[in-house]
């Protein structure tokens, strides 16, 4: 049995002690009786044969104490050991802190990480039968729409036909105006099918949820509130059960209050209202035609599964039901309807960044333990006599890598202790600053998995960086180790070849590094190049915030149009103000809007009567304000009313794609068939809509004199600070009426920040975790050739004597480095190619193999070998020849 094999043989027996000695007292026994009777059998009497098979079989204790000696051990070794331990941290507080820190670094990183990752998708969603929850979409990839969202015809179809669902619901996402209290709020708000919060799991705290009566017309205008709305705006009222309150103008009465532990935000239900957080519940009721409407594509579908049924045979039937829909409805070829997994939904597009984290730490965790080794080997070289004397006083090999071991795993649960404390304050970090809105991020802790994980990481992490120098320092020879003069045993040369596994892992810890450095590298250049992409407006100076106009005061248009005409007045007659502008639907926002347009001339293919585009209502102030460009013809005019020929402004995307010669003024475009021709009047630049690194649609914007949307955004640029702005124009607005919400308050300066938030974060996470691995690696380099240049003082020493200039020995040391730094990079650009690779979904505008990025990560890497050389290399420079021979 190999040695290694042996140690977790006895490691093992820990946990089956008491079945060891067990065994151990049967065999004894065994033995006992074969002598006995073997003694009867020569003649001797039963009394005097027992009494000789003992005195021939010896003292049990003292068998068992040599059978634990030479097979297991006892807790009180274990005890001794720790102990033992304790001291020799103690006595070296340097080496001590210098290595718990590293495994801080290491422990801390890999525990932040992953409960990350368990939170986002080993944990299962916080609701009945997760793992069977479902969200369905439109796709029609061949007219450019992605994912779009149903609609009741369709939701009534897959109700009825498919033979994948136990439940299916359908849902819609709406802001309300909440009035009656000290001032008007905008609360969120889903419409639902009364399927939706049982699907979820949800029971009332209070009261009750809908009944299948309220999902048809006529029955009483209830509302479900959150716990946190019934808390925050109603004081947590007992008797809120009954109590009538105002949305929209509109009277609903409250029959439940739901716990607080359930939460549905717009992962989970993405509606197309752009709602965040719904902080109330209200019915969805249909009558026959509306559950058989085809037109309003702005709905969620979502489903349980039947037991046993997979996502994919789900998939399979709602494919038979999309390719009916294809034909009975002519829609396009590429039509079809996916079934997404909820917690894929939830999850989104940052399951990449996380996996690459994950990698990415467990690489700084293997730079952690090599270092370790390096450290340990290095201090094992001056416990050389020690080992020896121990050995020389009958200490086993094995009885001496446990030592060893228990040395390195004390090291591995301490470090691991204070990589909780790293890992508790980069959580706290990262819910202050909510990097790119990733999911669940309040369900991520310190909880009894992490903590499990974390014990498991350190122990394993113990063993590994331990058992290396165990093995090396446990092979001793007594002879050349105990003699006089020694330390010349020791040495070897100042040669890095003669100490081959020191060698080894400081060229993993550089390949492991430059690996990390060039995906790092290239996150950065891709952040770079997506913060020079133009968002196709100026957000310097503007601050943006939402007005909803929408209650039955404001159903006539010219109400609308007044309101916010009067509200344009009042925020350009303040200091400061050097434009104001309205528009539906905010670049680098949750809101969205679409629909079908048709072009005059311009024939279609067969099954696309139609092409999607955004549509989206400003005033001619808005391009103003924002500095979007005029490209051709004019914008908005006060000539362009209701009453005059209806017109319209097309971005230059549009522009190019019907009208290349440029000549778009003057052509007309329709909303449907049934609508009215609208008039190009002008062009307008490329405004990114949904985030820096995503193509837009084509743009269409409406007057907002001609065709007035209730809930609008507002934009302001200053030449003062904006955020200082946006009191300001709040009063305004409640001074017009008190009734009319405002929210969403930001800066454009903000919303573009946030916009990259979610690359800024991966981005500044492998930079971190590259960073920490670059100057781990530099320590290993510098221990080992500090290490080489201690043990090889007397070969410098003969080398000045026998006349070697200082420069010579510099050069000397800087080659031995060198040499494994130019292997350890070689090797890790073999690694790095493999993980940009990985990782090529995340870079914009830059390749995954880029030239520059590995020129940089490699200069970077070679500078930082050089300075760790460096200091060595001087300390072999100053060596006197007379003083280290001498002592030697």
């Amino acid at each position: 049995m190999s040695v290694v094999a042996r140690l977790l043989k006895r490691c093992s027996l820990l946990f089956v002690r008491n079945r060891f000695h067990g065994e151990l007292d049967e065999e004894m026994a065994f033995h006992r009786a074969q002598l006995e009777r073997e003694f009867v059998a020569a003649g001797m009497t039963t009394k005097a044969a027992r009494a000789a098979a003992k005195r021939q079989f010896g003292n049990s204790e003292r068998l068992k104490e040599r059978s634990h000696e030479v097979i297991g051990f006892r807790w009180e070794t274990v005890v001794e050991d720790l102990r033992y331990a304790i001291r020799q941290l103690h006595r070296n507080p340097g080496f001590t802190i210098v290595v718990l820190l590293t495994l801080a670094i290491g422990i801390g990183a890999n525990t932040l990480i992953f409960s990350v990752t368990d939170a986002l998708m080993l944990r299962p969603l916080p609701y009945k039968d997760a793992s069977r929850l479902a969200i369905l979409w439109l796709r029609s990839p061949g007219i450019g729409i992605p994912q779009d969202w149903p609609s009741p015809g369709q939701y009534h179809d897959i109700k009825t036909q498919n033979h994948a669902f136990d439940e299916t619901a359908i849902a819609i996402g709406e802001g309300y105006t909440l009035t009656g209290l000290s001032k008007a709020i905008k609360v969120d708000g889903i419409e639902a099918s009364s399927s939706l919060l049982p699907m979820f799991g949800a029971k009332p705290m209070l009261g009750r949820l809908f009944t299948a009566e309220e999902d048809r017309p006529g029955g009483h205008d209830s509302v479900v509130l959150t716990y946190g709305l019934w808390k925050q705006q109603f004081g947590g009222d007992a008797n809120i059960l009954g109590r009538t309150i105002t949305l929209d103008a509109k009277p609903r009465i409250v029959i439940g209050v739901l716990p607080q532990e359930f939460k549905l935000n717009h992962e989970v239900v993405p509606t197309i209202g752009g709602i965040d957080k719904p902080e109330i519940f209200l019915p969805l009721p249909m009558d026959a035609k509306q559950e058989l409407n085809y037109g309003p594509e702005d709905f969620n579908i979502l489903a349980r599964l039947k037991p046993g049924v997979t996502m994919q045979q789900a998939q399979s039937d709602i494919g038979l039901i999309a390719a009916r829909l294809r034909v009975e409805k002519h829609r396009d070829p590429s039509f079809t309807i996916s079934v997404v997994p909820l917690i894929d939904q939830v999850v989104g597009d940052v399951r990449s960044s996380v996996l690459v984290l994950l990698g990415a730490v467990a690489l700084v965790l293997l730079i952690a333990c090599t270092n370790v080794a390096n450290l340990l080997l290095s201090r094992a070289a001056g416990r050389q006599k020690e080992i020896a004397l121990r050995t020389a006083l009958g200490a086993g090999r094995m009885r001496l890598m446990m030592q060893l071991l228990t040395e390195s795993l004390l090291l591995s649960l301490l470090g691991g202790a204070a990589g909780l404390v790293l890992a508790a304050c980069g959580l706290y970090v990262m819910r202050r600053i909510h990097p790119g809105n990733i999911p669940r991020l309040d369900d991520m802790g310190m909880d009894l998995r992490v903590l499990a994980f974390t014990l498991a990481l350190s122990i394993l992490t113990g063993i590994i960086f331990g058992l290396a120098p165990a093995l090396r320092t446990s092979r001793v020879d007594l002879i050349s180790t105990l003699k006089a003069g020694g330390r010349s045993s020791n040495g070897g040369g100042l040669n890095v070849r003669r100490d081959k596994l020191r060698g080894v892992l400081v060229i993993v810890e550089l390949a492991v590094s430059l690996t990390l450095l060039a995906g790092a590298g290239l996150l950065i250049r891709s952040f770079v190049q997506l913060l020079k992409v133009p968002p196709g407006f100026k957000p310097d100076g503007v601050i943006s915030m939402q007005v909803s106009a929408s209650g039955p005061e404001y159903k006539d248009h010219a109400r609308r149009i007044q309101l916010y005409e009067s509200l344009s007045q009042r925020v350009r007659s303040l200091p400061g103000v050097t434009g104001e502008g309205i528009v539906s639907t905010l670049p680098l926002t949750a809101s969205v809007s679409w629909g079908g347009m048709q072009v005059e001339g311009y024939v279609p293919p067969a099954n696309q009567p139609e092409f999607q585009v955004d549509q989206r209502d400003a005033n001619a102030d808005y391009f103003q304000t924002m500095e979007i460009p005029l490209r051709a013809g004019r914008l908005f005019a006060s000539m362009d009313t209701e009453k005059s020929q209806p017109v319209v402004l097309v971005d230059e995307k549009m522009a190019n794609r019907f009208w290349p010669n440029g000549d778009a003024v003057g052509k007309r475009i329709r909303q449907g068939d049934r609508s009215p021709w609208l008039t190009v009047v002008g062009v307008v630049g490329l405004v990114k809509q949904y985030g820096l690194d995503t193509d837009t649609r084509m743009v269409v914007y409406f007057p907002h004199s001609q065709q007035p949307a209730g809930t609008m955004f507002v934009v302001a640029r200053t030449s003062g600070d904006a955020a200082q702005l946006a009191n300001s124009v709040v009063d305004h607005v409640h001074t017009i009426d008190a009734n009319v919400p405002v929210f969403d308050v930001a800066t454009m300066a903000e919303r573009v920040h946030d916009s990259v938030a979610r690359q800024r974060f991966a981005m500044t996470m492998l930079g971190a975790f590259a960073a920490f691995a670059m100057i781990l690696a530099a320590i290993g380099v510098y221990g080992v050739m500090s290490f080489l240049v201690t043990q090889g003082t007397p070969d410098i020493a003969i080398r000045m004597a026998l006349g070697a200039r200082r420069e010579s020995i510099l050069s000397l040391v800087f080659q031995q480095g060198m040499a494994l730094a130019l292997i350890g990079m070689a090797t890790g650009l073999a690694g790095a190619f493999c993980l940009t690779r990985v990782m090529s979904t995340l870079l914009f505008g830059v390749s995954a193999t880029d030239p520059l990025t590995y020129l940089g990560v490699v200069a970077l890497l070679t500078l930082a070998t050089l300075a760790a050389c460096y200091f060595p290399a001087r300390r072999a420079m100053r060596v006197d020849p007379m003083v280290a021979l001498r002592y030697e």
